[in-house]
């Protein structure tokens, strides 16, 4: 699957993707809806940015094309993360970019006490990982207290509306994939959510 950037100072530059099942690149469809949600809240911009499972590296490329500050990539796929070396060189992006070789809960343990104001977690459907990771952040403090978290998982996997620490804002459909975007202030100041299938 070809993958480009959507919008921002890289707009329309293709990303080299790794090939294999492991790695699933989030569609551009996909990736415009969630940067239209974050966009409109402040969420990107100026953050320092956590790019769990990362994949090539779309997500968080996609951030760093819109003004965000630094992104931290994790993926434990070799080729995963050589195909986001690539991209990163090619983009001149080396300077606002680190690639971590974890798995996405260890990288949860192990970069706390950084802190982020947004995360994306694009786990692997059969994994069932992205209530854990959603757990894991709940729990911790990597998330900033304005923070935002973004979890792609399918549609069979029912996350929480609210864990205490973070709440859910909104909700996409994209046929068998669900996109959940949760907020940490949200939770604190108890707005409502809403939701919508495309």
């Amino acid at each position: 699957m070809g993958v480009r950037v959507i919008a921002g100072e890289l707009r329309g530059r293709r990303l080299v993707t790794a090939a294999g099942r492991e790695v699933r690149p989030t569609a551009d469809r996909v990736r415009e809806t969630i940067f239209a949600i974050l966009d409109a809240r402040g969420a990107v911009h100026d953050r320092d940015v956590l790019d769990l499972c990362a994949g090539s590296g779309g997500m968080g490329i996609e951030a760093l094309s819109r003004g965000a500050h630094g992104v931290v990539f994790v993926d434990t796929s070799p080729r995963a993360r050589a195909a986001l070396a690539e991209n990163i060189a090619a983009l001149r992006l080396a300077d606002r970019a680190r690639v971590v070789a974890r798995d996405a809960l260890a990288a949860l343990a192990e970069l706390h006490p950084e802190r982020f104001g947004l995360v994306f977690a694009d786990p692997p459907y059969a994994t069932r990982l992205a209530t854990r990771i959603l757990d894991a952040l709940g729990e911790g403090m990597i998330l900033s207290a304005e923070g935002w978290c973004v979890l792609e998982h399918a549609s069979d996997e029912v996350l929480p509306e609210d864990t205490g620490a973070i709440a859910r804002v909104t909700q996409r459909r994209f046929g068998g994939t669900v996109v959940d975007v949760y907020s940490r202030s949200t939770a604190v100041h108890g707005a409502g959510t809403e939701g919508e299938s495309t």
